[in-house]
């Protein structure tokens, strides 16, 4: 099936956004809410199609019991909210408006009566000043905040509908895997460009033009493309940075396909790498083979990352290394993130949150070592029923010429 073009019709057939608004739905019902407010832009794209640029400035869907869901946006995004968005009822506020003002005045058109509304306090974009006035300026509503605990673990907070998220359908797993294939085209021309004497700037200018001319779309956050001296500096990326013989160069990036992203990343040395580095290369391979092994629908998330650091004991031959995490869910993603959520579903340490089929993660095995030195990979993979399928595959060299 070839994909709709979301422009025009949206990412998914009239049909997956009815399925959707029923499992929303139901939800709000299991809660006794009336209606629910929502404000990521990963889950409105969800529930509506709206795929824009535009969610810098306030945007908020409202979703009722029954009946089309109201979108408020900046007024100036009319034409496209009609385009991608047709059956929602589209409420506009110009530039001289207060956002807070608008989304009163949207909940107010639910309706006279007693109700109770959820509203997710966990979502970057909802402003607090907004938050504040909307939760406090209509006194026949009943506010419940949406962001819980999850019954099986408290240390993961989740909104109602990031929750519904996790597991990915037939279709959305089709757009990852698409995504996949622009990653593993992206990293393998930026390993191809990086060499001595070449500037970061030309590796990044190579990713995207592969991620660009492979189909995809602007990610939800940039490549990440550093060396030597930047490899420990988290979300840092390029710069105005030479390649020299014996430099380490990391490339960790995600392609994106009707807003699905897939990770992955790749770690290796310019022309010549440090004797000990192989065997880093070894235990981060074996580490990230072993979770694959081990993410089984059923199985708990402190559980597989026990088996990653167990990995990394054995090879090391300590239990100095600790990461916060070996990988967590991804998906639909706006700037700035591919993880899809304000609050993210990681492999942490004592996780008790059951894996399930249809989830799927970006898998990273980090190894640094005062003996050994540091070496990353990292892959997105497909929780099935009795196997881990590796959505990403580009090679794992340890030195690149």
């Amino acid at each position: 099936m070839r994909p709709p073009d979301p422009a025009v019709l949206g990412a998914f057939p009239e049909e997956e956004y009815r399925r959707r608004l029923a499992m929303v739905r139901s939800a709000m019902a299991e809660r006794d809410l009336d209606a629910l407010v929502v404000t990521s832009p990963e889950n409105i794209y969800y529930l509506t199609g709206l795929s824009h640029q535009g969610y810098f400035t306030f945007t908020m869907l409202v979703v009722t019991v029954d009946g089309e869901p109201m979108l408020l946006t900046r007024a100036m995004e009319a034409a496209t909210v009609a385009r991608q968005t047709p059956h929602v009822t589209h409420i506009g506020y110009d530039d001289g408006d207060a956002a807070g003002d608008a989304a009163v005045g949207a909940v107010a058109r639910i309706g006279p009566g007693a109700l109770r509304i959820g509203v997710d306090s966990s979502s970057m974009f909802f402003p607090p000043e907004v938050y504040q006035q909307l939760t406090t300026s209509l006194d026949s509503v009943d506010w419940h905040d949406t962001s819980r605990s999850s019954s099986t673990d408290p240390s993961f907070r989740t909104g109602l509908v990031d929750e519904i998220r996790l597991v990915k359908t037939p279709l959305e797993i089709e757009y990852i895997r698409l995504a996949a294939a622009i990653t593993d085209r992206a990293i393998r021309a930026g390993l191809a460009t990086v060499g001595v004497g070449i500037n970061e700037r030309e590796v990044a200018a190579a990713v995207y033009e592969a991620m660009v001319l492979g189909g995809g779309e602007y990610p939800g956050f940039a490549p990440l493309v550093r060396s030597t001296n930047t490899l420990m500096f988290e979300h840092d990326t390029w710069a105005d940075r030479i390649f020299r013989p014996g430099d380490s160069v990391f490339l960790e990036l995600s392609g994106c396909k009707f807003r699905y992203h897939a990770p992955a990343t790749r770690m290796a040395y310019i022309a010549e790498a440090p004797k000990p580095a192989e065997e880093a290369r070894r235990v981060a391979l074996d580490a990230l083979a072993e979770v694959r092994a081990v993410l089984r629908p059923g199985v708990l998330t402190g559980d597989v990352y026990a088996r990653w650091q167990k990995v990394v004991d054995e090879g090391l031959g300590h239990g100095r290394l600790r990461r916060h995490h070996c990988g967590y869910t991804v998906g639909i993603g706006f700037p700035p993130s591919w993880v899809g959520s304000s609050t993210v579903l990681g492999i942490r340490p004592g996780g008790l949150v059951p894996i399930r089929a249809g989830m799927v993660f970006h898998l990273l095995s980090w190894i640094s070592d005062e003996r050994l030195g540091n070496y990353f990979v990292s892959d997105s993979c497909l929780v099935g029923h009795d196997t881990t399928e590796e959505l990403t595959s580009t090679r794992r060299p340890l030195v690149v010429d």
